[in-house]
């Protein structure tokens, strides 16, 4: 048994498939069999089932997966602490962030990470929150950008507080600045999934004050919902973050939603077996500098942990 085997198996699995596998590990599609083929003959056993959907693991493959991550992780975690400095750390760092945080936060991320962190390779995984919470539970992230309620922050580092706003199509009412919470009920609403964070916060303080909310669809797809809107389909109750651009160019307006004000904060959550990663630690500190500069000069529609 040799690592990049447990690698290659750990890839056909991640990927669903052997096809997307060569893809994605730039290696032959039979060199990838071959590899599996012999994994199964030194154990002795049948690890992965092909068939025309894809790949799924037996029993046994199913323990070799979650031995192969362990393993891996220590071999990344040993290579990076002898080989990284912590003046020039270097290595791979996988970022889970949703769709929202992303329209402003990935691009300058991204470049700053290019000019300051140069040996460091960053990958950025974008997703609905109920998928990447999931998926950060698993460990299948090194960081992630989550949302948190102001009361459930615990430990973690806070980017950024945002406020709920009402998402309306363009020239539509309502044409005031704020709208009260109780007043919503009077707008057809395409809202995330149940499961989404986004979508908890706002219920919760919807529950808590007995209003309703007229919910006509649930879509989990973010681009989906603002399109929707944008036609003049529905209306939504998001961020300012995830509509700034679209905002900014008339394709649809915002109203504050007030009394009460919904308020969410935006973290960052570090994987506990990466804490002692140098190249992790550099990206963990290089996020909120990118995400203050950003709130600073108003491409974030957002207030600093430390303000107001």
């Amino acid at each position: 048994m040799e690592i990049r085997q447990l690698r290659y198996f750990v890839g056909i699995v991640d990927a669903g498939s052997f096809t997307k596998a060569a893809a994605l590990l730039h290696v032959a599609q039979s060199a990838l069999s071959l590899h599996v083929r012999q994994l199964e003959e030194s154990f002795g056993t049948r690890l992965l089932v092909r068939d025309r959907t894809g790949v799924t693991v037996t029993a046994s493959g199913a323990k070799l997966l979650e031995r192969a991550r362990n393993i891996l992780e220590e071999v990344q975690l040993t290579e990076a602490e002898l080989t990284n400095s912590v003046v020039s750390p270097a290595g791979e760092v996988t970022i889970g962030i949703p769709s929202g945080a992303a329209r402003v936060l990935s691009g300058p991320l991204l470049e700053a990470a290019r000019n300051e962190l140069p040996r460091i390779s960053l990958k950025m995984i974008e997703g609905m929150t109920g998928p990447l919470e999931e998926w950060m539970a698993a460990g299948r992230f090194n960081l992630a950008v989550l949302y948190r309620t102001a009361e459930s922050v615990g430990r973690m580092t806070v980017l950024a507080r945002e406020e709920f706003c009402l998402v309306a199509p363009p020239g539509e009412p309502p044409l005031q600045d704020s709208i009260a919470l109780a007043d919503l009920h009077a707008f057809p609403l395409a809202v995330p999934m149940r499961h989404n964070n986004a979508r908890r916060s706002v219920a919760d303080v919807v529950a808590q004050h007995g209003c309703v909310l007229d919910v006509r669809f649930e879509v989990d797809s973010l681009s989906t919902i603002i399109n929707m809107v944008m036609e003049g389909k529905a209306y939504s109750v998001l961020t300012p973050s995830a509509i700034q651009k679209e905002a900014s160019q008339g394709l649809l307006h915002t109203v504050k939603i007030v009394d009460p004000v919904i308020t969410r904060s935006v973290v960052l959550f570090v994987n506990p077996k990466d804490e002692r990663s140098p190249a992790v630690s550099a990206v963990r500190k290089l996020i909120p500098k990118v995400a203050r500069r950003l709130i600073e000069s108003e491409h974030w529609s957002a207030t600093a942990p430390d303000k107001g």
